[in-house]
């Protein structure tokens, strides 16, 4: 390519050198758009104006999340302020907020995401001890929920709602309590994530509806 061609690259994914048209394919080869057949030529632009849209529609809905923050969060110095106090950052700050006529609320959830340290392979140990020693008593049912717990994903993630449900089993054996005890101890607290969710009712006694912001679950 030398320095004299012009190069032109347009929304559609078509870059027109020196008045020729091409596309560029998935080995970042140019290809000559008579070289591309018709139905691919269609599918490229089809998806590439349902992702415009997508994108408008993502930068929209991150702003109206800042928004909602801000006004809830104004909305909170403001209260405190009414008492003499200041807004205290909770970690485990759930709250919902509701109209004069009951019919619309926002509920604000903090969500704690935890991860384990070594002391969960301590307590893999002493649960396998255990489950050996019982082997002929032993449920089928707590050892499922055993090998899931300790079972690590692909992403490297241990599950944390089989884990917690080994915390709810009523084992008298000591070295099941020093296990759960292992658990408890490996659990860390990493940070957290707030939720911010939207409902509305037709009527004070109706059902709750939530707003939907979600591709996948918003009404067609």
């Amino acid at each position: 390519m030398t320095e004299q061609q012009q190069i032109q690259t347009g929304a559609d994914g078509v870059i027109e050198i020196d008045g020729q048209k091409y596309m560029r394919d998935a080995r970042e080869r140019l290809v000559p758009v008579g070289a591309v057949r018709p139905q691919d030529q269609l599918m490229d632009e089809m998806v590439r104006k349902v992702t415009a849209h997508a994108l408008e529609l993502s930068d929209r809905v991150a702003r109206f999340r800042s928004h909602t923050v801000f006004d809830i969060d104004s909305f909170d110095e403001l209260l405190a302020g009414e008492y003499g106090g200041h807004r205290r950052k909770s970690v485990k700050g759930n709250r919902t907020y509701m109209t004069f006529d009951g019919l619309m609320k926002l509920q604000v959830q903090v969500s704690e995401r935890i991860a384990f340290g070594p002391e969960l392979q301590v307590a893999a140990d002493l649960v396998d001890e255990c489950l050996a020693e019982w082997s002929r008593e032993t449920r089928d049912e707590i050892r499922a929920v055993v090998s899931h717990a300790f079972n690590v994903d692909k992403e490297g993630e241990v599950p944390k709602a089989a884990i917690f449900s080994l915390l709810r089993l009523d084992i008298d054996d000591a070295r099941w309590k020093q296990a759960m005890e292992a658990v408890r101890d490996a659990m860390r607290v990493t940070g957290s994530k707030s939720y911010i969710r939207i409902y509305r009712r037709a009527a004070p006694d109706a059902p709750w509806q939530p707003v939907t912001i979600d591709i996948a679950k918003a009404a067609a």
